[in-house]
């Protein structure tokens, strides 16, 4: 893609039009269940093809969109990533979610974590550990991809289409035999509750609840989770924790809203 094809420069668009049809675009794809492609996009926004094509050549040329898998459309690109990357900082996430998980450690006496969405991964930013002789410890930074385990589950099934459809085919390569069909009743099912419950899964031994939390607009930002032995997550141990979790997680949402 030629780096000089730069919209502002195209000669039906210009100036503060041509901010807000970007700007159009982008808020478009943010609240995409999918991929988006250049009709699509005229149509929802009453654009021209040609001036969405320009607009679109230009994000994909420098990474704010990518082409999608399997797809003719696009999808937010890596850059997109980054700047939210740069938002938690200025944000500061630990600081608001901190106060939140550290009663929710104290209510469940397990330990409690906070994950963000960093690309097509998820990544823990912060824990309060349990007090408890035998209890979970996660490692910081650690990049964990989100087709398995609770947290990862919580996130992804607020995502767009395309996450899931490469979350399956993960899945469906290191396990011959997997259903993809299962998977995305597995995943309604979150969206329904939710909060997502595992049981040595990720970890034999390990069990773990989770919730998702939003920003002001709905576009899911990460989760919270409550994790700890698989024994002292029995059922109705579980269904307790995933109360105390969600009204967590909703809690944090609120607070991001303001």
């Amino acid at each position: 893609m030629n780096s000089h094809n730069v919209v502002t420069r195209g000669a039906s668009v210009g100036g503060t039009e041509t901010a807000d049809r970007v700007a159009d675009i982008l808020l478009l794809f943010s609240t995409a269940e999918g991929a988006l492609g250049g009709s699509e996009i005229s149509r929802s926004l009453g654009l021209s093809k040609a001036v969405v094509h320009r607009i679109l050549q230009s994000l994909n040329s420098r990474g704010l969109l990518q082409s999608a898998p399997d797809s003719p459309g696009y999808v937010l690109g890596s850059v997109v990533i980054g700047m939210g990357n740069k938002a938690w900082n200025q944000l500061d996430i630990r600081a608001v979610a901190g106060p939140i998980l550290r009663q929710l450690r104290d209510t469940t006496n397990e330990t409690t974590t906070l994950s963000v969405v960093s690309n097509h991964e998820r990544v823990y930013l912060d824990q309060y550990e349990s007090t408890q002789e035998f209890k979970m410890v996660v490692e910081l930074g650690i990049r964990y991809p989100l087709h398995s385990g609770a947290s990862s589950r919580a996130i992804l099934a607020h995502l767009a289409d395309a996450y899931v459809d490469e979350a399956v085919s993960q899945l469906a390569v290191l396990h011959p035999g997997f259903s993809g069909s299962d998977y995305r009743v597995t995943l309604e099912a979150v969206r329904r509750n939710g909060f997502a419950i595992s049981l040595n899964e990720r970890e034999t031994g390990a069990a773990s609840v989770a919730a998702p939390f939003f920003d002001k607009a709905g576009i899911v930002l990460g989760c919270i989770s409550v994790c700890g032995p698989a024994f002292r997550f029995e059922t109705e141990i579980a269904e307790r924790q995933a109360h105390h979790v969600a009204e967590a997680a909703r809690t944090i949402t609120s607070l991001l809203g303001r």
